[in-house]
């Protein structure tokens, strides 16, 4: 008699490469790369076409790339301290390559947030600075090398490195990676702006879904909470 394995259904978001079946339900891990994308997307055109003499505007953009730099280091952090260790022990030398890689990775995004933070700053300053149409210019080219390395890093961990995961974890591990470890280390920004910054932009079912996993009391903040979201969102982003 056959028995056949049942797993839990993996979302797909606008822009995912992939989403490999397996026992671990990705679904967070997903929406964090849906809206690293979609902040970046906003970022590169933002940059370009928020006039140099609107100081309010850059300093908010400013504001809004610490938090985005914030969120993105310490999901960094979390894959490189909890999951990628504990999927070297149980991969083989083809997967420890790929784990490998994607520590590598992730050091070669670090520089490139910095840059972009520091010309973001220099933009942002009380009085516009010298040369200040050169210096957007590097920011262009430096917002959208990040931009593009991080989308090239975020196809290769969904198509490559999450199918490790799904071969070598069960769902009790990795409830315990997810909730015990990295779930015991929150992002250090407020968590209405988290709650929001995850819903915007996920289609209406796949966000309805993503409520019911996480619990309606998120739903409930979002509901409260969205429309100063937008708000803030749109000082930040008014040309983009």
């Amino acid at each position: 008699m056959s028995t056949t394995t049942t797993y839990p259904p993996q979302v797909r978001l606008p822009g995912q490469a992939a989403a490999p079946a397996g026992p671990a339900d990705m679904t967070m891990m997903y929406v964090m790369h849906h809206a690293f994308r979609r902040d970046l997307g906003r970022f590169a055109t933002a940059v370009a076409e928020t006039p140099l003499e609107d100081r309010a505007t850059w300093k908010a953009l400013g504001a809004r790339w610490d938090r985005f730099f914030t969120i993105l280091h310490h999901h960094h952090t979390m894959e490189d301290e909890y999951i990628w260790p504990f999927l070297l022990e149980r991969a083989d030398a083809h997967e420890r390559e790929v784990l490998e890689a994607m520590e590598a990775e992730h050091s070669q995004i670090d520089p490139l947030l910095t840059s972009v933070a520091e010309g973001i700053t220099a933009l942002a300053a009380d009085r516009l600075p010298e040369g200040a149409e050169d210096l957007r210019a590097a920011l262009r080219v430096r917002v959208v090398a990040t931009r593009d390395t991080l989308a090239r890093h975020l196809e290769h961990e969904e198509t490559d490195a999450i199918a490790i995961l799904q071969r070598h974890s069960t769902t009790a591990d990795w409830h315990r990676v997810e909730k015990e470890q990295i779930g015991g280390n929150k992002v250090p920004v407020p968590l209405p702006f988290m709650v929001g910054w995850c819903a915007e932009g996920i289609p209406a079912k796949e966000r309805a879904e993503i409520f019911g996993i996480v619990g309606p009391g998120f739903k409930v903040l979002w509901f409260l909470t969205r429309g100063g979201y937008r708000r803030r969102e749109c000082k930040a982003f008014r040309y983009a």
